[in-house]
Formats: C-alpha cells, structure tokens, sequence
C-alpha cells in the first residue's frame, strides 16, 4: 500500500508536479509520463495497475486483469489477481486501501463526502468477502484526506452525513459545522468486524504537500495504490 504526494512530477501550474489525473485538465502525455514514473518507482508494469473512471457513487468492480482505460463510473475496485495494482485517485476525499493478505483479496476505494454517505465501504467490503476474504482477516489504510477541523458544510448537509455515516459530523476550527470522513469510516469498519484499521491523519487542504480541490479548485491528484505481490 502506497500513498504518493504532489512532489516529483512533470505537471506544470496549476498541477505541479506530480498529478496522477487524466481527467483535470492537465496535459495528457505528461500525466502518462508521471503514471509511468509511478510504476516504475514501484517496481510495477505501468499496463498492471488499474484506474477508474470516479463517478463518486457507490459502485464496486471486480477486475482480474489489466484494462484498457478507467474502468467506469465505478469508485471501487476488488481484485484477487496477484501483481494487479489498484489505484484511487483523490484531492480531499478519503482514499481507501484495504487488504486481506491471507485469502488473497485487496481493494481500493474513493470514499468522498457523497460515495462514504451512499455506503462505498460496507459495498467494498461485501465484495471483498464474496470473493473469500474475512472482516477479521482485512487491513486497512486510509489515506490524507480533509479533516474535520477544515472541512466546513452547511448544518443540513452535516446532520445528513451523519445520519448515514454516524461519527462523521464535528464542528470546525472555526467552529462551524463539518464533517470527518475519516472517523465515520473508522466507526463504520469497525462495524463490520474490520478492526485492523489505521489513517494518515495529514488533511489535504491545510498541507501543501497535497493536491486540494478545496483549497484550489483546479489542481491535480494525488493516488493510493494496493496490490499483492
């Protein structure tokens, strides 16, 4: 499991430098030569490592081979292919890397505001068990995202969230409402009998070392990537 940051790439202003998406309106040699870099810094085929097409929906794919682009309009991928890296691309979401070493089954997921509210994960995890993996037996990582602290929403939208994503709601450094992600997610794995759970607890929008759509509006993304070896 791997989390890049935006250092050490070729992507100029307003993506520097190392932006990993093909949909932001960077140049697209570029981000191919900064996906290439990625592979080979990883030691991985640059045709093994598999992207999606995020939709920010709840929608889990099972792949179990290279693809020919971004599989669509999907924000989780499953896989139980060895060698077969799965990549999440975020800028404030919540990337999330899960793997159960023991049966063989790993998966990446985009857990933003709407995917986490609509049950991504508890989704994830199913299909990951369908596919013989166990919650005891799953770890997890989730990856610098935005926190609490920073990310303001309407009160509605917060008790929303909350609702459906219990633990999530908070108020802000400002003291206004918002919401973390990251912590509804912990209490939601811990749910489903994943306790093997750890998080980056680095926010996207106050460190520069990452790209945020918040904190930029146009910028780049940073990726998570999973795979067995």
């Amino acid at each position: 499991m791997v989390f890049t940051t935006r250092a050490g790439g070729a992507s100029s202003s307003p993506y520097e430098s190392f932006n990993l998406g093909d949909h932001v309106g960077d140049d697209a040699g570029t981000v191919a030569a900064n996906r290439d870099r990625l592979a080979g810094v990883l030691g991985l085929d640059p045709g093994e490592i598999v992207w999606m097409e995020q939709v920010h929906s709840n929608n889990v794919a099972v792949v179990d081979g290279p693809q020919a682009g971004p599989v669509e309009t999907t924000d989780a991928l499953v896989t139980t292919r060895r060698g077969l890296a799965l990549a999440v691309l975020v800028a404030d979401c919540v990337p999330v890397l899960l793997a159960d070493h023991t049966h063989g089954v790993i998966a990446a997921a985009h857990a933003g505001r709407m995917g986490a509210r609509n049950g991504i994960i508890p989704r994830t995890v199913a299909k990951m068990v369908e596919l013989g993996a166990t919650p005891g037996s799953i770890q997890v990582l989730l990856g610098p995202a935005a926190s609490g602290r920073n990310y303001e929403v309407p009160a509605e939208m917060a008790a929303d969230v909350e609702k459906h994503l219990p633990g999530s709601r908070t108020r802000t450094e400002q003291g206004t409402p918002g919401i973390d992600v990251r912590a509804g997610l912990v209490r939601q794995l811990m749910g489903l009998g994943v306790t093997a759970i750890e998080a980056d607890p680095r926010c996207t929008i106050e460190d520069t070392d990452f790209f945020s759509h918040r904190r930029e509006g146009t910028t780049g993304r940073q990726a998570g990537l999973v795979w067995l070896p």
